[in-house]
C-alpha cells in the first residue's frame, strides 16, 4: 500500500513529523450516554484497579496536587544551589564559581543565609506545578480528542511540545510574584530577608508591575524548559521501554517503573537547563535592578555572559527535573491513578501502513 521506505520511516525515526497524511475512517466510539471517549491514541489504561476515569475532573486535580508536591517541594530543597547560581549570574566578579559562592555567602550570611528566598520559592514553585502538571494533562487530553487517534500517534511529540507551551504559559502567570521576590532577596543583600518584607516593599517602590515586569523573559525561560521537559520525558520513557528495559512496562513492578521515570526524567533536565539558561540569565538580573528591560539586560550581558552559571544550573535543573517527574508519578502510583503505558501504533494505522495482514 506504502513504500517499504516509508513504513521503515514510521517504524525507526520517532522525532520525525510524518510525510503522508491519514483521513478518518471510523467514527469515534461513543459511551452509553453518547459521549465520545476520553483516551488518548494508543495509550489506554492497563487493566488494573485505578480510583477514577483517565481525564476526570478528579483525575486532573490529583494530578494538579503532584504538580503542587513535585515542584515545591524539589525546587524549596535547592533553595541554596539556586542562591549561589543566582548571585554568579548577576554578581560574576564577586562569586566567580559555584564553591567560591557558597564559601563567600557562608562568611558573609552564614548558614541561615543558604535558605533566603526559601518562601517564595515554596509558594510560586507550588503554584507553578499546580498549572504546569495539572493543565499539561488537561491539554494533552483537549489536543489529542482534536488529532484524533492516528493523528495522535503520529504527531505526538508535536502534540507533547503543544500540551506543555499551553500550560506553561498559565504557569508562569502564577509564578512571575513569587519569582520576582525570591530574586530580590537573594541578589540584594540588605534589601529585604523574608517575604513578608520583601513583598510589600516592592510594592510601594513600583507598585503592581514589580511582581510582573519579569513574566516575559520568564516565558522565554520557562516555556522552552517545560517543552523539552515534557517531550524529552515522554520520548525517553517510550525508547527506553522500547530498546533498554527488557521486559514490557506491564510486566515491570512499580519501583522498576519510577526508576526509569527517575532516569529518563534526569536525562530530560539536562536538555532542559541548557535551552532554557540564557533567558534564565536575564531573569536573574531584571528582578535585582530597577528600571531595566529584558532588551537591556541582554545587551548588556552579551552572547558570554548569558551562560555563566550554566554548570551549576545543570546540576540543580537535571536533579531537580529527575525528583519532579519521580514525585509526580509516584503521587499517580499513591492515588492509583490511571498511567497511560508508552503509545502504540493503533491497529487501524497499522493496516493502513500495511503492517498487519
Amino acid at each position: 500500500m506504502y513504500p517499504t521506505s516509508l513504513t521503515q520511516l514510521a517504524r525507526g525515526n520517532p522525532f520525525s513529523a510524518p510525510l503522508f497524511s491519514l483521513q478518518k475512517v471510523e467514527e469515534p466510539q461513543q459511551s452509553l450516554h453518547g459521549q465520545r471517549t476520553r483516551r488518548l491514541a494508543a495509550a489506554a489504561t492497563a487493566d488494573e484497579d485505578v480510583s477514577c476515569e483517565f481525564g476526570s475532573s478528579k483525575y486532573y486535580a490529583l494530578c494538579g496536587f503532584g504538580g503542587i508536591l513535585s515542584c515545591g517541594i524539589t525546587h524549596t530543597a535547592v533553595v541554596p544551589l539556586d542562591l549561589v547560581k543566582c548571585r554568579i549570574q548577576v554578581s560574576p566578579d564577586k562569586y566567580k564559581s559555584i564553591g567560591n559562592g557558597f564559601a563567600v555567602t557562608l562568611r558573609e550570611d552564614g548558614v541561615r543565609g543558604l535558605a533566603k528566598g526559601w518562601a517564595p520559592t515554596f509558594i510560586g514553585y507550588s503554584m507553578q506545578g499546580l498549572c504546569k502538571f495539572g493543565f499539561y494533562e488537561v491539554f494533552k487530553i483537549f489536543y489529542s480528542d482534536l488529532l484524533g487517534e492516528e493523528n495522535t500517534y503520529l504527531w505526538r511529540t508535536s502534540l507533547y511540545l503543544a500540551a506543555s507551551a499551553s500550560a506553561e504559559f498559565f504557569a508562569d502567570i502564577a509564578l512571575a510574584p513569587m519569582e520576582a521576590c525570591k530574586v530580590r532577596i537573594q541578589t540584594q543583600p540588605g534589601y529585604a530577608n523574608t517575604l513578608r518584607e520583601c513583598a510589600p516593599k516592592m510594592y510601594a517602590e513600583e507598585g503592581l508591575w514589580a511582581f510582573y515586569k519579569g513574566v516575559v523573559p520568564l516565558w522565554m525561560r520557562q516555556i522552552p524548559y517545560t517543552m523539552m521537559k515534557f517531550a524529552c520525558f515522554e520520548r525517553t520513557v517510550e525508547m527506553f521501554y522500547k530498546y533498554v528495559v527488557p521486559k514490557p512496562r506491564s510486566e515491570c513492578s512499580k519501583p522498576e517503573q519510577l526508576v526509569v521515570t527517575f532516569v529518563a526524567g534526569y536525562i530530560a533536565g539536562v536538555f532542559c537547563a541548557i535551552v532554557s539558561h540564557p533567558a534564565d540569565s536575564v531573569v536573574s538580573v531584571l528582578n535585582k535592578e530597577k528600571g531595566s528591560t529584558a532588551v537591556q539586560v541582554l545587551k548588556r550581558l552579551g552572547p558570554k555572559g548569558v551562560w555563566k552559571g550554566l554548570i551549576a544550573r545543570i546540576i540543580m535543573i537535571g536533579t531537580l527535573t529527575a525528583l519532579q517527574w519521580f514525585i509526580y508519578d509516584s503521587v499517580k502510583v499513591y492515588f492509583r491513578l490511571p498511567r497511560p503505558p508508552p503509545p502504540e501504533m493503533p491497529e487501524s494505522l497499522k493496516k493502513k501502513l500495511g503492517l498487519t495482514e
